[in-house]
């Protein structure tokens, strides 16, 4: 047997890759099957905006392909900084408040290396995306807080406040993967406002306690929904915040791997240490295309404007599709989506009995049978850290054509018409 190291051998892969990956063999063996499990997008039908693509073209035709500083070059910073105070009304400096990273992925994980030391408790609530394996990374403990459907899935200050002495990170995501559900003003205020007098109870005796703000999703609100962020809220949150963000999502760029994260310069200036010593960097022409592109306020807002448009033909296109089989008796429910890529939807099967006379005994049961049934793929959320009891699934829509939610609703009712 090989030997590895204990944190290796005891490190969980991802759920939702590992049933992407069951899914693609299903397909590849001629099963029609419709897969909403990952969150990316299908570049045929959501490509990357064709200015950011020409100008990729363009940097690598003229030769920029040599290693790019740790911290990113120094355009596409200043170009970050624009657009953030542009997009956002917030004001991050480029010389030492900015870094650039090779998405999303490498910022979180620099995050939890620059703030948590071995022992140490970061809370989380779930579902959230991968909080669970970042904090065994950094052989931290974790404090999970599970939410509910009547909060949308949103974590609330006095969720949070038995646990805030504990902690040294406190990891939030708005717009949530997987609900595509957001913080309302006042929750991320009542939050915000609990962090300060925490920190200033520490304030010369302890560590201070961080918030991760991950908003890779912010660029994706929908319809009058508003995002929200600490700093805009609380500017006294801007020592204490430490933002996620990047192109992965809002210009479903997800392969071009250029991401960001903004906060106070002590702790970026660390960030960019871990960042550097990894070679977590992104490429150097994509970077500067990136930067070429945000600059082109016109480009951007036009593809947002259009991106925006086609998620929430999808996602309103499935919401009311399930709102109306809950109308008609079946056990199905959904919450209304307020932003990113995702639908929240629940199957309320455990004890229903199939055609073949087998009981659905619980979530894989249920997976199973509209797997094979309907030729629906969705993600549970005990994937992303909640109880195998949960009834609630991520839908995303990054891969949807919309003509066929008709016929994919039409095969659900069918199913479950066949359950009694």
């Amino acid at each position: 047997m090989l030997a590895v190291s204990k944190k290796a051998g005891n490190l969980i892969g991802s759920e939702i890759i590992r049933l992407a990956g069951e899914i693609n063999e299903k397909i590849k063996q001629g099963q029609t099957i419709h897969n909403f499990t990952i969150g990316d997008f299908n570049p045929s039908l959501f490509p990357i905006p064709e200015m950011l693509k020409e100008r990729i073209i363009y940097h690598y035709q003229h030769n920029q392909t040599n290693y790019p500083p740790a911290d990113g070059v120094a355009e596409l910073r200043e170009s970050v900084s624009e657009f953030l105070s542009h997009h956002g009304g917030l004001s991050y400096s480029a010389k030492d408040e900015i870094i650039i990273a090779a998405g999303a992925r490498p910022v979180i994980y620099s995050i939890f290396q620059t703030i948590v030391d071995p022992g140490e408790k970061v809370i989380f609530p779930v579902p959230s995306w991968n909080n669970n394996h970042y904090t065994f990374l950094s052989n931290a403990q974790e404090i999970i807080i599970e939410t509910s459907p009547e909060h949308n899935f949103m974590p609330s200050a006095d969720d949070i406040r038995p646990h805030i002495q504990e902690a040294v990170l406190l990891a939030l995501c708005s717009p949530l993967n997987p609900t595509g559900t957001v913080f309302k003003r006042e929750q991320l205020e009542e939050i915000c406002d609990m962090i300060l007098a925490e920190n200033r109870r520490r304030e010369g005796k302890q560590k201070p306690l961080y918030l991760m703000y991950d908003q890779i999703y912010w660029l994706l609100t929908l319809g009058n929904t508003e995002h929200v962020d600490p700093v805009s809220l609380r500017p006294e949150m801007r020592n204490y915040t430490l933002f996620v963000d990047g192109i992965s999502k809002g210009f479903a760029a997800t392969g071009v791997r250029v991401g960001w994260s903004f906060g106070p310069a002590p702790v970026m200036q660390k960030m960019k240490s871990i960042l550097g010593h990894i070679g977590a960097w992104a490429p150097r022409a994509e970077q500067l295309a990136t930067a070429d592109f945000l600059r082109n306020h016109q480009a951007v807002d036009e593809y947002l404007n259009w991106i925006r448009e086609q998620a929430g033909i999808r996602l309103f296109g499935f919401y009311d599709g399930f709102k109306q089989l809950r109308a008609e008796g079946y056990q199905v429910d959904a919450i209304i989506p307020q932003g990113a890529i995702y639908l929240t939807v629940q199957f309320d099967l455990k004890g229903m009995r199939r055609p073949t006379g087998e009981i659905l005994q619980g979530t894989d049961d249920i997976m199973t049978y509209l797997l094979s049934e309907a030729g629906f793929a969705i993600v549970p959320f005990f994937a992303f850290g909640s109880s195998r009891d949960s009834n609630w699934y991520r839908v995303s829509i990054g891969t949807c054509q919309t003509e066929t939610i008709p016929t994919i609703l039409h095969k659900i009712k069918n199913a479950l018409s066949r359950l009694s």
